[in-house]
């Protein structure tokens, strides 16, 4: 979207402020104008093809008359009439119009309030977009990128910075991902009944996937990068609000709330990472933790017990009450842990388990379930393996130990600033 409007703009004086307020307006507002377009015709890439031909209108239209008082309102105006214009040119336009001109009244009338043109649906639009990116049919690399592209606005080589691929292979993911869903005829709605868990399941990995990503970036010399963390922040409270009655959607909210309280405290001056038990509290944003804390308890007040993000967020809120690192409620965290590792059971759950069992028990407590996973193919090149262990091994006393550990971490990670965290641990430092 950006090389588009360097384009349109080129050597405009006005180049800057326009572009300016129509990324802004862009960024706001595509989501939701690309979830009214998928409903009308089916086809979230033709959707997103409209969308642009609207954004180019508006690069040419508003550097003379100015930006709309309804911005939002002018798109989608533009938008259908595009939409009408290529059914059209695609001689379909009389199969289609009953169904556009259904459509079209309540979602692209233009009024004065762009939300009074939605009325209603536009929830279930968005629903059915995030839905849709996140289909079973696609890969979850393939899910994280047209969510990126869709709902949160980024461009191609945005979301390869953040993933650290090529431009390329982003571009084909996308691509990929947008033929199969058109080849398939996945129906653009919000999946029902038995379907509903399943789908719903998918959605969440994705928005706990990028903010992951974000929160321990997986490679690269940034450990940790914030905007894909705001952007999941983002996309899990809109998910909230169109699907209040699911406790696992606010359990996911909760988590990420907490968990990025932490940010400002996981980095120290030179961008190295400050691990949870040695980071300065007094950073943390207590307005994060709060809304977590909500979010949680809405989670907790909708029938049924906790699910896997509803526990991992209540041993986030653990933490949160904690103001010293030594007044953490290991036990209760080892609890949870083992309540999460019966619904949820995976070998790097019982990895964060044994961290749990052995701050609250021992450490060879913690070694002891460590003997118990170690050879788990999932566990067999992950870093974070032998990290845990020498953890363990160095507060055992076993110092020698720990320092081999802590080196074959180093060894294993892919993150520049983790690496040197790891070595200089080997060698007793920090």
């Amino acid at each position: 979207m950006r090389s588009v409007m360097r384009d349109a703009y080129e050597g405009s004086k006005d180049v800057t402020e326009a572009t300016r307020a129509i990324e802004a307006v862009w960024r706001i507002e595509s989501a939701r104008l690309i979830a009214g377009l998928a409903r009308m015709v089916g086809d979230v890439g033709l959707a997103e093809d409209m969308a642009q031909e609207a954004l180019v209108a508006a690069l040419e239209k508003w550097p003379e008359t100015g930006v709309p008082d309804n911005p939002g309102a002018w798109l989608m105006a533009t938008a259908k009439n595009r939409a009408i214009d290529r059914l059209r040119r695609e001689k379909t336009y009389e199969r289609k119009r009953e169904e556009v001109a259904r459509d079209t009244g309540a979602l692209f009338a233009e009024r004065s309030d762009f939300d009074a043109a939605a009325d209603d649906e536009i929830g279930d639009d968005l629903l059915a977009l995030i839905f849709t990116c996140c289909h079973p049919l696609l890969s979850p690399e393939a899910r994280v990128a047209l969510t990126l592209r869709l709902l949160g606005g980024l461009t191609t080589p945005e979301i390869a910075r953040a993933f650290l691929v090529s431009e390329s292979t982003v571009a084909q993911r996308l691509v990929r991902a947008k033929r199969t869903l058109r080849d398939a005829k996945v129906p653009f709605e919000v999946p029902r009944g038995p379907e509903l868990g399943e789908r719903l399941g998918s959605v969440l990995e994705v928005i706990y996937l990028v903010f992951n990503e974000g929160y321990a970036a997986s490679s690269g010399e940034d450990w940790v990068r914030r905007d894909l963390c705001e952007e999941a922040q983002r996309l899990g409270r809109i998910l909230a609000q169109l699907a209040p009655a699911e406790p696992e959607v606010h359990g996911l909210v909760a988590l990420l709330e907490i968990q990025a309280s932490r940010l400002a405290a996981r980095r120290g001056p030179g961008g190295e990472p400050v691990l949870l038990l040695d980071q300065n509290r007094a950073r943390w944003d207590p307005l994060l933790i709060i809304r977590g804390r909500r979010a949680l308890e809405r989670a907790e007040a909708l029938p049924g017990p906790l699910g896997p993000y509803g526990l991992q967020a209540a041993i986030a809120a653990c933490h949160a009450r904690a103001i010293r690192a030594e007044e953490t409620d290991w036990v209760k965290i080892a609890a949870l842990y083992d309540a999460l590792s019966q619904i949820q059971p995976s070998p790097i759950v019982d990895l964060n388990r044994a961290v749990a069992l052995g701050m609250a028990f021992g450490p060879e407590v913690g070694l002891e379930l460590l003997d118990q996973i170690e050879d788990d193919p999932t566990l067999t090149n992950y870093h974070l393996l032998p990290s845990v262990r020498g953890d363990l091994l160095e507060k055992a006393g076993r110092h020698k130990e720990a320092s081999a550990q802590f080196k074959r971490a180093a060894q294993l990670a892919t993150n520049e600033q983790e690496k040197e965290l790891l070595s200089r641990r080997a060698e007793g430092d920090g």
